[in-house]
C-alpha cells in the first residue's frame, strides 16, 4: 500500500521525481486503472477490460499491459512504446487525497521508486510549484473528476446488462499458453439489441462514447499477443 503523506513545500522543497520509464521506476505492472473519461485517449494503444471487486461489488476498468503479473509488454528498456499513458501512471508518485472538509489535496507516495535525487524538481527555490508539478496537478484533477463520474457509467452497464465475462486462451508461437480470466468486456450482442430509447438514454448520459471506445480497444489484443510473441521469441 502506498505510504501517503501530504505534499507541501515545507517538507518537500528538495523533492525530485524521475520521469523516465523502466522496470526500476515501477512500470513493470500487468495493468493500470483507467476511468471512462480517458477511454477515447487510451483505446488506440491498450485493450480495456473490466474487473469486478467481489469484496466491494464494484467494477473498475483496466488498461491491459501484459498477460502475467509484473509483465508490461509496452516497456522497451527505458522507453514506453505507446502513444498515451493512463492517467494513473502519469501522476505517479502523486495521489489524490482529501482534506477533512472533503476538498481535493495532493498527496505523495513516500515509498515510490520515482522519488529520485537526480530527477525533476517539484518545487522551485521559492517553494512554488514547478511546471512539472503544475502539470501533474492538472492530471490529478482530471483523474479525480473521472473517478467521480465513473460510478454512474458502471451503474448503467449493469442496469442494461452490458458486461459479460471474458476467458481468453492465448497460445504463443512457442507453444506456451496463457489464460486470461477474471475480467469482463462489453457484450456487443447485448449492445446491438438495445432499442433506440435506451441508446438515446446512454448517449444523453455520456456513456455511449466510452462504451464504443472500450469495444474498439479490444482490437489491441492481437497486438499485445504479437508483443508477447516477440518477447518470447527474442
Amino acid at each position: 500500500m502506498a505510504n501517503h503523506t501530504i505534499l507541501d513545500p515545507a517538507h518537500h522543497r528538495e523533492l525530485r521525481v524521475a520521469t523516465q520509464h523502466g522496470a526500476g521506476w515501477g512500470d513493470a505492472i500487468m495493468s493500470a486503472v483507467v476511468v471512462p473519461d480517458e477511454f477515447r485517449r487510451v483505446q488506440n494503444d491498450y485493450p480495456i477490460l473490466f474487473r469486478l471487486d467481489l469484496a466491494t461489488d464494484r467494477f473498475d476498468a483496466l488498461a491491459l499491459f501484459g498477460f502475467e503479473t509484473g509483465e508490461n509488454l509496452y516497456l522497451a528498456g527505458d522507453r514506453w512504446d505507446a502513444g498515451a499513458l493512463p492517467l494513473s501512471m502519469e501522476i505517479r508518485p502523486f495521489l489524490i487525497g482529501r482534506t477533512p472538509e472533503g476538498q481535493g489535496q495532493v498527496h505523495l507516495d513516500a515509498d515510490s521508486a520515482r522519488i529520485d535525487p537526480a530527477g525533476v524538481r517539484v518545487f522551485d527555490d521559492a517553494g512554488a510549484p514547478t511546471p512539472y508539478l503544475e502539470a501533474a496537478i492538472e492530471k490529478l484533477r482530471a483523474l479525480d473528476s473521472g473517478h467521480a463520474r465513473a460510478p454512474a457509467f458502471f451503474a448503467a452497464l449493469r442496469r442494461h446488462e452490458l458486461l459479460e465475462p471474458l476467458t481468453l486462451d492465448v497460445t504463443l508461437q512457442s507453444g506456451a499458453q496463457h489464460r486470461l480470466i477474471g475480467y469482463h468486456v462489453i457484450d456487443e450482442d447485448r449492445l446491438r439489441s438495445l432499442d433506440a430509447a435506451v441508446l438515446g438514454e446512454l448517449h444523453g448520459e455520456g456513456h455511449l462514447m466510452p462504451i464504443f471506445m472500450a469495444l474498439a480497444s479490444l482490437t489491441n489484443m492481437s497486438g499485445l499477443i504479437a508483443r508477447k510473441n516477440r518477447l518470447v521469441g527474442g
